[in-house]
């Protein structure tokens, strides 16, 4: 290459030139040059330049917006009597009873719960935050009236000349306060006072008043037929029936008379305590039922203007510490018949596989059926929330009853007790030869109808 560029001619361009020179020989070089200066920060507009520019640190939430119960580790025990935690200027409480954490608000019907069905009976030990209201604060200055607030005492006055329907003349001076001058010289008085436009009616009925006489088989039919394909409708799930949810029902008997209820998951398990609740808590009236699904009347002379106004909760209080379902040595057995019972369940045949959000009416009548032929029974629960099932073992305890012994791969494992006695006044009988009696016995008298 080198002979071949020596050849050229003097004034020609050497085409085959060399290779750009290697950055690592010219490094020493750039050693001398001073390095740029660094980019200067972005002033926000109105901050004096000798400000030190903001810290790049993530800056704390405000408590406001973070659940006093999330990451901390709050744990106050409650007294056994229970009874007032909680008090504040406004003669509002938070009291702990057999019906758990509840709120008392002075002028309201019943104690407020976040939820009035899914409530378990045993007493709760502790709190897993401070107590305090779930509502909104008492001190407003002016109930809602649909209307902002005026901004002046001057203004007020004007638009109340303008906007209230006023009667000429009534008079002089003599009126007092509840007249108001005009430049006109005349003096106006208003048709009604202010308070009577900003106070609701309340109603002083009973419920039975408010239900009136009993629906016939023919209204009933002809007030739940439009709505069994409606899609219109108070889903409840798995926390059963919460206090907003009360707020809700009144707002669809505002346009209907029937509220369409539809109801899945663990409180399917005891759907006669959702019935009871829904009727004490609204004051309406369940007239038809199928499944899952409750059909709630509000009654013949329901009027929505003087129903009870309910505060809205603003957020879900933190469940209480309640005693474990799962003992190590239930009741009624020694540690060795309680390892040996969880040992026998591992290989028992569970009755039924639970789906999610199902409805399950008829768990506790097979959980019974299953214990006239085994002291043990087992659920199938998997692919459910774990709260979801232990809730489920919960009710069951109570209304089977059983003691339960583990929550295991998602399964319920549960123990009829000591205490169990057959629905049946004689036991079934487990000899195979008698079932097959049984079964041709049958298949005659079948034989003999269709001849």
């Amino acid at each position: 290459m080198r002979h071949l560029a020596s050849s050229l001619p003097p004034g020609m361009i050497n085409l085959f030139s060399s290779p750009p020179p290697n950055p690592r020989i010219n490094e020493p070089l750039r050693h001398n040059v001073p390095p740029p200066p660094p980019p200067l920060p972005r002033r926000r507009p109105g901050r004096s330049p000798e400000a030190p520019p903001p810290s790049d640190r993530p800056t704390a939430a405000s408590p406001a917006l973070r659940a006093a119960h999330s990451r901390t580790k709050y744990y106050k025990p409650v007294p056994l009597a229970g009874g007032i935690i909680a008090a504040d200027d406004h003669d509002r409480k938070v009291v702990v009873g057999e019906s758990g954490v509840s709120y008392l608000v002075p002028g309201a019907p019943f104690e407020f719960q976040f939820s009035y069905s899914e409530t378990p009976k045993a007493k709760p030990l502790a709190i897993r935050e401070p107590a305090f209201l779930p509502f909104d604060a008492p001190s407003m200055p002016r109930p809602w009236t649909g209307k902002a607030p005026l901004k002046s005492k001057r203004e007020k006055e004007l638009k109340k000349q303008r906007r209230v329907r006023l009667l000429d003349p009534l008079g002089g001076s003599e009126q007092g306060d509840e007249t108001a001058e005009t430049g006109t010289g005349k003096v106006l008085k208003m048709a009604r006072p202010v308070s009577g436009l900003v106070q609701r009616p309340t109603d002083g009925r009973s419920r039975e008043e408010i239900l009136g006489k009993p629906l016939t088989r023919i209204e009933v039919k002809a007030l739940v037929k439009p709505h069994l394909s409606d899609n219109r409708q108070v889903n409840l799930g798995r926390d059963g029936l919460t206090h907003n949810m009360l707020e809700l029902i009144h707002t669809h008997w505002r346009r209907q008379k029937i509220c369409k209820v539809r109801c899945r998951g663990v409180p399917t398990v005891d759907m006669n305590n959702v019935c009871r609740h829904l009727e004490e808590k609204t004051g309406g009236k369940i007239i038809y039922r199928m499944g899952g699904v409750v059909y709630l009347f509000r009654g013949r002379n329901y009027d929505p203007r003087t129903r009870p106004r309910l505060p809205t909760m603003l957020w879900k209080p933190a469940t209480p510490v309640y005693p474990k379902l799962i003992q190590e040595v239930p009741e009624g057995l020694t540690r060795v018949e309680a390892v040996e019972f969880r040992k026998k369940g591992e290989s028992l045949l569970p009755i039924c596989k639970l789906a999610k959000n199902g409805i399950y009416i008829s768990l506790v009548r097979n959980v019974r059926d299953a214990f006239e032929g085994s002291p043990l029974a087992k659920i199938d629960c998997r692919g459910l929330h774990a709260s979801d099932y232990k809730r489920i073992g919960a009710k069951l305890k109570e209304l089977v009853p059983c003691v339960l012994l583990s929550f295991d791969e998602e399964q319920i494992l549960m123990w009829r007790g000591k205490g169990w006695k057959s629905k049946y006044p004689k036991p079934l009988s487990t000899d195979p030869s008698a079932g097959m009696i049984s079964v041709c016995f049958f298949f005659f008298l079948f034989l003999l109808r269709l001849i």
